[in-house]
């Protein structure tokens, strides 16, 4: 399996510990009817294109594509390609060559999101039972879970202006619930200022039903009364690039 699909194994945050902050995209493609009426080898000379572009960049120090299959979950996407890199330019670079291959003209982006990493002001806080994936929020580190659960995320801004004390008391108890699911694991990004909405996070996970139970109790905290928007939500399966590439037909 390409490495665009395995755990950071040269950019191991754990065996190089850095500070600076990363660039996020989550983008959604839809593939249009039209592509699936091209011959069996224009279609497999279009998804052999845009997989060597993938390979491509992800091999590259300091960069993250992880492909994931929303066939089967949604309607309105396919796929995502889930970007990471501590330069914007790689992103931008992408995303350009993408739009000038064969596939590009049938690929439509019905939603994309970009966002950064910083440190959590409520989580550096708070005591964690399991560590993994938690030691530095500043460096996204994928756990090669099954799933993923993504959604944009706005508070109220009579959240904001409530002391800081509160909101620490509301986040703990938030947090609490979260940590009866050990095997969903958060990653939690920002965007203030640079998207439409202030957050995405991507929840990780082996099991869709413990994904499901963990936002229905989170329902139920004092700290979800100030959200305005966590939708729309997507249901990922990870894949390599070739396979995810494969599903659209």
């Amino acid at each position: 399996m390409a490495n665009v699909t395995a755990p950071l194994t040269v950019r191991d945050a754990a065996a190089s510990p850095r500070t600076a902050r990363q660039h996020i995209r989550f983008a959604f493609y839809r593939v249009l009817p039209e592509w699936r009426r091209r011959s069996a080898a224009e279609r497999a000379a279009d998804r052999e294109e845009v997989a060597a572009l993938v390979r491509e960049i992800g091999e590259r120090e300091a960069v993250l594509i992880r492909p994931y299959s929303l066939v089967g979950t949604r309607g309105d996407a396919d796929f995502m390609l889930w970007l990471v890199s501590e330069r914007l330019d790689d992103l931008h670079e992408f995303s350009a060559r993408l739009n000038r291959t064969r596939l590009a003209q049938y690929l439509e982006s019905p939603y994309s999101y970009f966002s950064m990493t910083k440190r959590s002001m409520y989580v550096d806080k708070h005591a964690h039972p399991n560590q993994e994936g938690r030691s530095n929020r500043l460096v996204i580190s994928p756990t090669g879970r099954r799933y993923l659960f993504v959604y944009p995320f706005v508070k109220t801004r009579s959240w904001y202006r409530l002391p800081q004390e509160e909101r620490q008391r509301q986040m703990s108890e938030h947090i609490a619930m979260g940590h009866r699911y050990p095997g969903v694991k958060i990653n939690t990004t920002y965007s203030f200022g640079l998207d439409d909405q202030e957050f995405v996070v991507a929840f990780e996970s082996d099991s869709v039903a413990d994904f499901l139970d963990l936002v229905q109790e989170m329902r139920e905290s004092e700290a979800s009364t100030h959200t305005v928007r966590d939708v729309p939500s997507f249901t990922c399966i990870a894949a390599d690039i070739d396979a995810t590439l494969a599903a659209l037909g």
